[in-house]
C-alpha cells in the first residue's frame, strides 16, 4: 500500500511538473505568435469586388508589412495611390520597371512578349476588357491590374494619367498573403506560376503558416495542461475508491 501510494505521488508530482511546462511553454507560444503575426502583418477590409474571384468585397486579408523594393510579378498588394484615391487599394502586380505589357493577342496578357497564364481571372473572362497597348513600365514603378478586369479602376484605366498608369514602389504598403474572413474563404494566395520563369522570379510566401501555427499549438499546450490537474485529481479519487474496496472486500 505505501510504495503504491509513494509511486502513484511521484507519478503525479511529475505530472504536475510536465502540466505546469506545457502551460507556461503554450503561453509563450500563444502570445509570441500573436506578437509575431501582429509585427509582421496588418488586416484590411477590401472594400471593391475587383479582384474577384480571389479576393472578394468585404473580404478581410492579411497582408504582409512589405518594403516596396521585395514586389515581384504576380504578387497582390496594397498600396496608396493619390491620384487614384484616399483609401488604400488591393490589385496584382503584372509588370515591374522596364516591363514591356501589352494585351491582348490570344485573349492573353503579354509582359515583354511572353504570353502569361493567368488562372485567378474569372471563368470565362479574358485578360483584358479593353485592350492595353504596349506599354513600357518606367523604372522604379509597377503595373498593377484587378482579376476581374471587367470592372478594376487599375493601371490599365489610368494610362493618360502620366506613367503610363503605373504607381510607384513605394506606395505600397504591404503584401496580401491570406484571406482570413469569410471563414469559409480562409486560405493562402497561391503564387501564380505564370510569372516564375521571369527575371526576378516570384516572392517566397510570408511566414503566416509559422505564425498561425505557433498560436494552435500554444493553445493546445495551455488547455492541454491546464486540463491535466482536474484529470488527474478524478483519476486518482477513482483509484483510491477501487482500492478501498479492494481492501474492504478483502477484509
Amino acid at each position: 500500500m505505501s510504495r503504491t501510494r509513494r509511486t502513484d505521488e511521484g507519478h503525479g508530482r511529475l505530472g504536475s511538473v510536465l502540466s505546469g511546462v506545457a502551460v507556461a511553454l503554450g503561453c509563450v507560444l500563444f502570445l509570441g505568435g500573436f506578437v509575431w503575426g501582429a509585427v509582421l502583418y496588418q488586416p484590411y477590409t477590401v472594400p471593391t469586388g475587383s479582384m474577384t474571384p480571389t479576393i472578394g468585397s468585404g473580404d478581410r486579408v492579411l497582408a504582409q508589412r512589405v518594403d516596396g523594393d521585395d514586389v515581384r510579378r504576380g504578387d497582390v498588394v496594397v498600396f496608396k495611390q493619390s491620384t487614384w484615391g484616399d483609401l488604400p487599394m488591393v490589385k496584382r502586380v503584372v509588370g515591374v520597371g522596364g516591363d514591356k505589357i501589352a494585351c491582348c493577342e490570344d485573349g492573353k496578357l503579354t509582359v515583354n512578349g511572353k504570353e502569361v497564364a493567368e488562372p485567378y481571372l474569372p471563368d470565362g473572362q479574358g485578360a483584358s476588357a479593353t485592350g492595353i497597348p504596349t506599354t513600357t513600365v518606367p523604372k522604379g514603378r509597377l503595373f498593377l491590374l484587378g482579376d476581374e478586369r471587367s470592372g478594376s479602376l487599375d493601371s490599365s484605366v489610368h494610362l493618360g494619367d502620366g506613367d503610363h498608369g503605373s504607381v510607384p514602389r513605394d506606395a505600397v504598403q504591404a503584401r496580401v498573403d491570406a484571406v482570413a474572413w469569410p471563414m469559409g474563404k480562409f486560405g493562402m494566395l497561391e503564387r501564380p506560376d505564370g510569372f516564375a520563369d521571369m527575371p526576378g522570379g516570384i516572392s517566397e510566401p510570408g511566414p503566416l503558416r509559422m505564425v498561425l501555427t505557433a498560436v494552435v499549438v500554444g493553445m493546445v499546450l495551455v488547455l492541454g495542461g491546464a486540463a491535466y490537474g482536474p484529470v488527474a485529481k478524478r483519476l486518482g479519487r477513482r483509484r483510491e475508491t477501487s482500492r478501498t474496496r479492494a481492501v474492504t472486500g478483502a477484509g
